[in-house]
């Protein structure tokens, strides 16, 4: 998978204890990596970290994306190869409650890996994860693209928005390929940005699964919010496909450098809230549901979607899972969290394996096991 890229390979992940960052961690162990986390705390209880046992099989390191001196240390210790970073403060409704604790960490993170990318000789591809929140956001109908304008009325997706900004001047003034010696030697570096993702193991405050599953566990009945709100949702699974990928690529083709990639599902799962949870219902099994369409200054957009023309062009990658087999996996990964009949990590590991198959089986690019 991925051209065998990782195995052997010394990755750095930040945000590692995170819903995506456990399972990229999850992957790239899987593909042979040899993994070093970084991370302040975990994120939620319960934790997917935790859950799949990960500590025990990487180098975890405690450390705050804030402390410059901190993250640097643990680059010029471990000689990473390959940077994926990930840590943020990647709640909305968060970001209106802590809004400099949000821009310290989105932007001020992000400006710190940067930092010690330039200043590592071992690092030879970064791909930075920001967020599909980081478009100035019309609510169009169709989806944006890599050079729509960037932009965000809450403090969440205005701190994404920085951090690409900060990303573009740190190309342009550190990571330029060119004819010199200096310039050879940079690392080729990229931004993603993906849209809403399901999986199981997401356990973070005001997302639709997590809370409806929560107080189900509890025979209670969520309130949600926004039934129609509409959202491009996806697996888990799928854009970390597309961070694999790309790092694999800006190995070997500097055409990619420099780049943003928005990754994210067809329009075909465009859904509303109250899709989705009756969706996932016929999976998971009973549950009530209590609509309340909240007045709240905290706002949150009602559609965003993106494009992804540009990752089909240059990359060939597309999302495989429809919207029912999203909804199906995860499902079925909370059902047997709390029915206690197998191990996570097994478990989790046997979902990958699922849809790297899959992945074969379409012929999909990165998915070529020959």
């Amino acid at each position: 998978m991925f051209n065998n890229f990782y195995s052997g390979k010394r990755v750095l992940v930040t945000g590692h204890t995170g819903f995506k960052g456990s399972w990229l961690t999850l992957w790239l162990l899987r593909l042979g990596a040899e993994v070093t986390g970084y991370s302040v705390n975990f994120p939620s209880t319960p934790c997917n970290f935790e859950i799949l046992e990960l500590e025990k099989r990487i180098d975890h390191v405690v450390g705050d994306i804030r402390d410059l001196d901190s993250l640097n240390k643990i680059f010029q210790e471990k000689s990473p190869e390959i940077v994926f970073h990930l840590a943020a403060q990647s709640l909305v409704f968060e970001s209106y409650d802590n809004p400099k604790l949000t821009f310290d960490t989105n932007l001020g993170g992000t400006v710190n890996v940067l930092e010690c990318i330039r200043k590592t000789p071992s690092v030879k591809v970064g791909v930075i994860i920001t967020s599909d929140k980081c478009y100035q956001n019309h609510e169009w109908s169709w989806g944006y693209r890599e050079n729509d304008r960037l932009g965000g009325d809450d403090p969440y997706s205005a701190s994404k928005a920085c951090a690409e900004i900060a990303f573009q001047a740190y190309m342009h003034s550190f990571f330029r390929k060119g004819n010199s010696n200096e310039e050879k030697d940079v690392p080729s570096i990229a931004t993603t940005r993906a849209g809403n993702v399901l999986g199981g193991g997401d356990w973070a405050l005001n997302r639709i699964v997590p809370d409806c599953v929560k107080s189900w566990a509890k025979k209670e009945a969520p309130f949600v919010r926004n039934p129609y709100a509409t959202r491009p949702w996806q697996h888990v699974l799928e854009p970390l496909s597309g961070y694999l990928w790309l790092g694999a690529k800006l190995a070997d083709d500097s055409g990619l450098h420099g780049e943003a990639f928005n990754f994210g599902p067809s329009a075909k799962t465009n859904k509303p809230v109250k899709e989705v949870i009756e969706t996932f219902l016929l999976y998971w099994g009973k549950g009530d549901i209590c609509y309340n369409k909240e007045d709240n200054i905290k706002k949150e957009n009602s559609l965003l979607k993106l494009s992804c023309d540009k990752a089909l062009q240059f990359l060939e990658w597309y999302a495989l899972l429809s919207f029912e087999e999203t909804m199906q996996l995860t499902a079925e990964w909370y059902k047997t969290f709390y029915e206690q009949k197998d191990s996570m990590f097994n478990f989790a590991s046997r979902q990958i394996e699922f849809y790297t198959a899959k992945a074969t089986k379409e012929k999909i690019l990165w998915g070529d096991d020959t």
